[in-house]
């Protein structure tokens, strides 16, 4: 098997990880406002999350910046909360179409958190000098990438099932998704081990 199969397999399948679904919850909040016809947008998303990612991973692997595991823990729930919310405040304004700003910001944040999170796996299953792990970096951020992009296919079937086959309208399955989301993570962020400090 080629080095790179390897390292795009393993951001490949990183989502597929049961310990991943931290991730999947949050690919789902940021997705439940849109249809397929908002591809461009998603994919924009997308990029904007995978692009954080790479940034924090590199910056990790330079010892640029590196951030404790309880840490990344306790603020993945936070943003995710900060998303459901936003998703549920903004059901049903025109401006939330108009522009994606805030939930790029908030999605890139997501992205370099989870980087830094994700660099201490990476870091001690990748070795060598920083330079050599660029490459490996790269190939698994690529599959990282295309993991986002069939859960999120994923996520978007799901919806337009619910919302045409079971009747449900596009406001219900959007407060449905987020209300059950923001029921997940508040435990999280009640249970994190930074409160035991």
């Amino acid at each position: 098997m080629s080095d790179f199969w390897i390292h795009f397999s393993s951001g490949l399948k990183h989502l597929c990880n049961l310990l991943a679904y931290k991730d999947v919850l949050f690919l789902l909040v940021l997705t439940v406002p849109y249809e397929f016809k908002s591809w461009n947008r998603i994919l924009i998303l997308v990029s904007f999350l995978t692009a954080g990612h790479t940034l924090a991973l590199m910056l990790s692997i330079f010892n640029v910046i590196t951030i404790k595991v309880g840490i990344v823990d306790f603020i993945i729930p936070i943003i995710i909360l900060i998303t459901a919310l936003y998703t549920i405040i903004s059901t049903g304004k025109s401006s939330k179409k108009d522009s994606i700003i805030f939930i790029a910001i908030v999605t890139s944040l997501f992205g370099i958190i989870h980087g830094l999170g994700f660099a201490n796996y990476f870091n001690s299953h990748i070795t060598g000098k920083a330079t050599d792990k660029l490459l490996p970096l790269f190939e698994s951020s690529l599959g990282f990438c295309v993991s986002q992009i069939l859960t999120i296919t994923l996520a978007l079937l799901i919806g337009y099932v619910v919302q045409t086959l079971l009747k449900f309208s596009k406001r219900d399955w959007l407060l449905i998704v987020s209300s059950f989301v923001i029921g997940i993570v508040i435990p999280m962020i009640i249970r994190s081990e930074i409160w035991v400090k």
